[in-house]
């Protein structure tokens, strides 16, 4: 049931999943943070600077995407690519670090990852053509404390992966927070489409380290391998659909895994030791862009696939089989839940040059017409990629809500017709729905509050707190 609600002042559609420490939610839209008594949602503090003037790209529309805590501090990007830390208990800034120039298309919208004694963060900007990185600073000074860049410059090991002048502007930002595997000291982060998005003419070749996943040494950032999913990419299939870290039995042994639904439509386990392709196969209905997988997990490209002056039709569509919004495994039933869209698109090229304040897409997409589109709910076993159980929605598959799995067996999600539903973990049934009439573009999250479990999520201009009654029987 609704416990409380808190309305976050001109805004629209929420992308943050909240952060609570010690009793306190954390919840941001662009260029501001909010910090609410999670028991009862009175905001306690409230941060503000104002928007860039003159940005382009995805923070220019207000986006961000949440914050990240340690100690007694919180960080969070801005629009126009600083990191800033506030103090936790009042909101008062801390220090601010401009990451990237703004006034070259580099803007931010990700959430922070807090690693030891660092916070590790990327930009946005992969569709106006900026070059990408993941980069980490210090939490008590904001000094640079590593780079990596996810595509190299000229001469630099990997840049015959691009041939032409498209390495000048290539795009594969970070925009997505990665993740963080404190045994081994890696992070593994995401990475974007090469620009520009539709038009790989002028950048032959694989355009590493696009389409990615990247594990980095957490104290220098030094690479320590990759798995690219979509080489050239030329439909915006980039990497950051949220990955799954799962130490599993993997063929009669323990192994420590990363699995993907990757927006290109197939799904993928990989040996994060050293990023082994251990499998991958087909989820979404249609795939017409490739024919499989060779041993090896290199798309089987199928010929004449590229977007064209005309319009190509093509199987997943630009928004993808999923995306951004996050997913969920459950150990004890093996099985990893994923929202997921059965829809076609055309991609259509339209050549153009990059300009500083411009996008840089190369081109437009929309949904194949006169076919039928369909957001499912899939419930993945992780052991051989096969969809054991699937939960059809009714809407207009336009939504961007994601999965969270409870111990107590159950899925929480986003349908697509707006209301908040759960399902059970292992059949897919559902069990409870609350109607909140909004396009989601944000996912759940839970937390405990005065041993009480909450689950929250940001609907439409709200942050909305759920609990369980409280005369419920034992």
């Amino acid at each position: 049931m609704p416990k409380w609600i808190f309305s976050l002042p001109n805004t629209s559609r929420l992308q943050a999943t909240p952060v609570v420490v010690n009793g306190v939610m954390y919840v941001t839209s662009a260029n501001e943070c909010y910090a609410l008594d999670a028991g009862a949602g009175r905001q306690i503090w409230h941060y503000q600077r104002p928007r860039t003037k003159g940005l382009v790209g995805n923070a220019a529309g207000g986006i961000n995407r949440g914050v990240a805590v340690a100690g007694d501090r919180v960080f969070m990007v801005t629009d126009h690519a600083h990191l800033i830390a506030l103090n936790r208990f009042t909101g008062a800034l801390l220090w601010e670090i401009e990451m990237a120039d703004w006034h070259q298309n580099y803007n931010a919208t990700g959430a922070p990852l807090a690693v030891g004694r660092l916070v590790v963060t990327g930009t946005s900007g992969g569709d106006e053509g900026v070059r990408g990185f993941i980069a980490a600073f210090d939490q008590v000074t904001g000094k640079e404390v590593w780079r990596f860049w996810t595509v190299p410059r000229p001469g630099e090991p990997k840049a015959e992966t691009w041939q032409g002048k498209g390495i000048a502007h290539p795009g594969a930002t970070a925009w997505l927070t990665g993740t963080y595997d404190p045994e081994l000291d890696t992070v593994y982060w995401p990475t974007g489409n090469p620009s520009p998005d539709l038009i790989g003419d002028d950048r032959g070749g694989d355009n590493l380290y696009s389409d990615s996943i990247v594990a980095l040494d957490a104290k220098t950032g030094t690479l320590k391998w990759h798995f690219q999913f979509t080489p050239h990419d030329v439909w915006d299939y980039d990497a950051q659909e949220t990955p799954a870290l799962i130490d599993a039995t993997w063929q009669n042994r323990p192994r420590k895994l990363l699995v993907q639904a990757n927006r290109n439509g197939y799904f993928y386990v990989l040996d994060r030791t050293d990023g082994r392709f251990l499998l991958g196969k087909q989820y979404a209905s249609n795939i017409t862009w490739a024919r499989g997988l060779t041993p090896e997990g290199r798309p089987i490209i199928v010929p004449d696939m590229e977007p064209s002056l005309e319009g190509k039709r093509v199987c997943p569509s630009l928004e993808g089989a999923s995306n951004w919004y996050s997913t969920s495994f459950n150990p004890a039933t093996g099985l990893y839940y994923v929202q997921t869209n059965d829809k076609c698109g055309v991609f259509t090229r339209t050549p153009m040059e990059w300009q500083a304040g411009k996008g840089f897409m190369g081109g437009s997409f929309k949904q194949a017409p006169g076919e039928p589109a369909q957001r499912i709910l899939r419930a993945i076993d992780i052991q051989t990629g096969s969809i054991v159980w699937e939960l059809p929605q009714t809407g207009a598959v336009d939504s961007w809500g994601g999965t969270l799995s409870t111990a107590g067996g159950l899925v929480i999600f986003g349908d697509d017709s707006g209301a908040l539903m759960a399902a059970d973990a292992a059949t897919g049934k559902p069990l409870w729905s609350f109607q909140t009439s909004q396009i989601w573009k944000a996912s759940p999250m839970t937390y405990m509050f005065d041993h009480q479990q909450y689950f929250a999520v940001a609907a439409g201009p709200n942050i909305i707190a759920f609990g369980l009654p409280e005369d419920r029987p034992d």
